[in-house]
């Protein structure tokens, strides 16, 4: 028989050189469509697929490699003497080499334009089909679906015929491709269906780089990103300095434009294994940068700063006076950049619009065995209820907001101190909240009496508004709903403390 190669492509990289390289070997080459416009234009003899199959294409094209004739080749086993029989019989030829990748669904639907029904002309049903067949007879088809592979099968011909060992991983690819793309179209079509929850959940994300190990140095670890991205997310950062990332630098990141992404005025958040150690808004980049730094100046060294808006000269001379991991802002002044890429240490990374909120609303945690899946922690609070005979002032009030927006992406249990739209103490992680109280007046030292105090959930004893008095706070923020709320109220009342109650917790675990 013939020893013939289908070659299919939407992408046409590589294809000329390796449809030649297959030709100079004896290959006849039987195309389709675009592709066999782009290799005939090449000089490159090829077969139309309705030669093949006897049939035309037909349906605009949604009929063309769907016939006994092609899946026939594909299937039929070289060593089984009957299958070549039937083979013979039927008048068929073996296909041997099969290159196809997919109809774009993928850039179709990143099209801001695209419509649902576009979407759905091009999902490709011939292509999966004669991958899969040529796949389950990897004994005998070479089966590519990456271009990067073009040359390794062309090697392997020339030097004796192509190994087992490299059809079977051709093989593998196969399957994690289709896989990837029927999960794209799954995933598209629960979306536009409002289906939030899946009864079976396929995630489809695409490998940007390995690390060098993950969060200690005997793990190792991939960085992954979304198939589908958004702007404004960590894996669209463009690195400007500095050497890669590890994997506890993009965990950290991640906490850091979460929390970044909550503030509407110029902000900065600097974040340390994952919690803010300092956050602040201002009315300038600098400003908020100062405040945030001012909130910790100990913590802050070594760890990852964000920042929503453009750095200047200022603002990069301050960064560049203690040691930074990373900065990562919507952009930089060109002086600003030289300035801080004179540290060789540091990593510099810009994001367009870094202030843009994730659109996806929902989050993961891998336990072990599964997954949980739910909707993202939402609004900080949009309603409140004063409990207390003091009433808080307009002052009051929005250092209230600001601590609870940080609260909420601090580790629980969790007690944040804030004044003037900064963090002036940070109680993270506890497993009782009066330590979390603790932590937090004690880290701020003589400017806890001047600020509000936030918890992530409510307070199960007055201890918490003990320790608060004692250090002279006036404002409390907490959600409330516990069955002891009313000897935390009475406490306020008893030490002139005013409180609220927002109804929402927002634990983090």
């Amino acid at each position: 028989m013939k020893k013939r190669a289908l070659i299919s492509v939407s992408d046409n990289t590589g294809v000329v050189e390796f449809a030649k390289e297959l030709e100079s070997l004896g290959f006849e080459i039987i195309s389709t469509g675009g592709t066999e416009k782009t290799l005939k234009n090449a000089g490159i003899a090829t077969l139309n697929i309705s030669g093949v199959t006897g049939f035309p294409e037909c349906l605009d094209g949604r009929v063309k490699t769907l016939h006994p004739a092609v899946h026939a080749g594909l299937l039929a086993m070289r060593s089984n003497g009957e299958h070549m029989a039937q083979l013979e019989k039927l008048g068929l030829n073996t296909i041997d080499i099969v290159a196809v990748n997919l109809y774009p669904f993928k850039a179709t639907i990143l099209k801001k334009d695209a419509e649902f029904s576009e979407a759905v002309e091009n999902i490709d049903i011939g292509g999966p089909t004669m991958l899969r067949s040529a796949a389950k007879n990897y004994q005998d088809v070479a089966v590519i679906t990456d271009s990067a592979d073009y040359a390794k099968v062309v090697s392997e011909l020339k030097n004796g015929g192509i190994t087992t060992e490299t059809k079977k991983l051709l093989m593998y690819k196969v399957f994690a491709h289709t896989a990837a793309y029927d999960s794209l179209i799954s995933n598209y079509l629960a979306s536009k269906l409002g289906i939030e929850y899946p009864d079976s959940l396929t995630l489809n994300f695409e490998r940007i780089d390995a690390l060098r190990y993950g969060e200690n140095a005997h793990q190792s670890a991939v960085y992954y990103k979304d198939a589908i991205t958004e702007e404004g997310v960590l894996t669209r950062a463009e690195q400007l300095h500095g050497k890669e990332l590890s994997f506890n630098n993009i965990n950290d990141t991640s906490a850091a434009l979460e929390l970044l992404k909550e503030f509407d005025k110029p902000a900065a958040v600097a974040v340390k294994h994952a919690n803010p150690c300092g956050a602040a808004v201002g009315n300038s980049v600098y400003e908020a940068y100062v405040k945030a730094y001012d909130a910790d100046k100990v913590s802050i060294f070594g760890g990852i700063v964000a920042i929503n808006g453009v750095v200047d000269r200022r603002t990069a001379e301050e960064i560049n006076k203690i040691f930074i991991e990373i900065v990562i802002a919507e952009d930089y002044d060109a002086d600003a950049l030289e300035i801080l890429k004179s540290k060789k240490n540091i990593r510099i990374l810009k994001l367009k619009n870094i202030a843009k909120k994730d659109g996806k609303g929902l989050n993961l945690k891998k336990v072990s065995g599964g997954m949980l899946l739910q909707s993202a922690d939402g609004e900080v609070y949009s309603d409140f209820t004063v409990v207390t005979k003091v009433k808080p002032t307009e002052k009051q009030l929005a250092d209230m907001k600001f601590a609870m927006t940080v609260v909420k992406h601090t580790r629980s249990n969790a007690i944040v101190l804030a004044e003037n739209g900064a963090t002036v103490g940070l109680g993270i992680g506890q497993t009782n909240r009066i330590w979390a109280a603790e932590q937090a007046i004690e880290h701020a030292g003589e400017k806890a009496g001047s600020a509000v105090l936030a918890s992530d959930a409510f307070f199960p004893f007055s201890d918490c508004v003990d320790a608060a008095a004692k250090a002279g706070i006036k404002a409390i923020v907490q959600p409330g709903g516990s069955v002891r709320d009313e000897e935390s109220i009475a406490a306020c009342d008893k030490y002139g403390i005013c409180m609220i109650f927002t109804g929402v917790r927002h634990f983090k675990h």
